[in-house]
């Protein structure tokens, strides 16, 4: 039986792919894994037992991915899953930073209670909302993964020009953006030649407060990360005139109700439809690691999955420090006949899957005691 905390409320659409050999809910005592949204981790402490976090959506600034390193806990995310989602709330301000949409909708607000007069107000006063089309004008997109790519791609499909750059794209990802993006050698050459601006990559260091260089009357959209973007410095810009209009999902108390800064209330992933897709693929991600040791879209432990062609074989799952010889000493403690292994690193931790034939469970704990092992499971 595993034991499944969830610190918010998940889909059941996604728990109910779990299974009877599961207990699951806010109330879980001594969790074997955590199924979390966007409830804050950093403070908590974790026990022992504790085998895996997934978080169903793609960011995990709110999970210490360096402790859980450390103790061995595999931190999972659901990368694409919300990706629809996000992509119709960009576009949708993408429209919102042209067009006065919004502030023609309070202005219209104000008429109410002046009868057949209203009409006339309409058209007397609708010439203040003007806006331009953004058919032709060129969009910089900055990180060009699941969502990214499909923001340029509808993007191209409305007619306008798009540039892109993103310095870890993958040879798939390559292949799912629409010929006419131009790739650019840097973010900086996006930033200097786009009408609109929008941005699509992880809070980092190298990325924090990344906006920087831009065309006068540029419009930017934020639906990332919080932190991207300097809100006093984009608020100084948007007062200037040289930044036109900003759209984020993630307010703060300093732009709020500024004119020409558009602030939206974190709804990137908010649609029945993305947090269905989140949950399944968070809990189907716990299910294959608790189950058979299998590592997909993790974000600290290397992606690693060896099919099961002998159920009656003992497989050890082994986190270690990525060190030479290492695995070797491993080895030597496993006894039995090693019939199928895989092994991956990724920057100072490695996993190892072994199976072994005749194998004995209890030789975990002879494994663990090797310096520079993390973890050690026999299933």
């Amino acid at each position: 039986m595993f034991n499944i905390l969830t610190l918010n409320k998940i889909a059941a659409i996604g728990t109910s792919r779990l299974g009877d050999n599961y207990a699951y809910g806010d109330d879980v005592q001594n969790p074997d894994a955590v199924l979390v949204r966007s409830a804050a981790m950093h403070d908590m402490q974790f026990e022992d037992n504790l085998l895996a976090i997934a978080r169903a959506g793609a960011g995990t600034n709110n999970i210490p991915k360096d402790v859980c390193s450390e103790k061995g806990i595999v931190v999972f995310n659901t990368p694409g899953a919300n990706a629809n989602a996000v992509k119709e709330l960009v576009i949708a301000g993408l429209l919102l930073s042209s067009r006065r949409v919004m502030e023609g909708a309070d202005w219209a607000k104000t008429l109410k209670g002046n009868g057949d007069a209203v009409g006339k107000m309409v058209e007397k006063g609708k010439s203040q909302f003007v806006g331009p089309e953004i058919k032709g004008k060129t969009l910089g997109v900055i990180g060009l993964g699941a969502i990214g790519i499909l923001v340029a791609n509808c993007a191209v499909a409305l007619g306008m020009d798009v540039i892109g750059f993103d310095p870890f794209m993958s040879v798939t990802n390559a292949l799912k953006l629409n010929p006419a993006v131009k790739l650019m050698k840097s973010g900086e050459d996006v930033m200097v030649n786009c009408d609109y601006l929008t941005i699509h990559v992880p809070l980092t260091a190298d990325t924090k407060d990344m906006v920087d260089k831009m065309k006068d009357g540029v419009r930017i959209l934020n639906f990332s990360r919080d932190g991207l973007v300097n809100s006093t410095a984009v608020l100084e810009a948007v007062k200037s005139g040289k930044v036109a209009k900003y759209v984020t999902d993630f307010a703060t108390d300093d732009i709020i109700g500024e004119e020409n800064i558009i602030c939206l209330p974190h709804l990137g992933a908010s649609t029945p439809e993305s947090e269905d897709n989140c949950a399944i693929m968070a809990c189907d991600e716990l299910k294959e690691y608790l189950e058979n040791g299998n590592i997909v879209n993790s974000v600290n432990y290397p992606a690693l999955s060896l099919a099961r062609t002998n159920t009656e074989n003992v497989r050890f799952c082994v986190m270690h420090k990525n060190v030479p010889e290492l695995l070797k000493k491993v080895l030597s403690e496993v006894k039995g006949n090693v019939e199928n292994m895989l092994s991956k690193s990724r920057g100072d931790y490695a996993y190892a899957i072994i199976d072994v034939a005749g194998g004995n469970p209890e030789n975990a704990a002879a494994i663990a005691a090797i310096e520079g092992v993390i973890r050690v499971r026999a299933i």
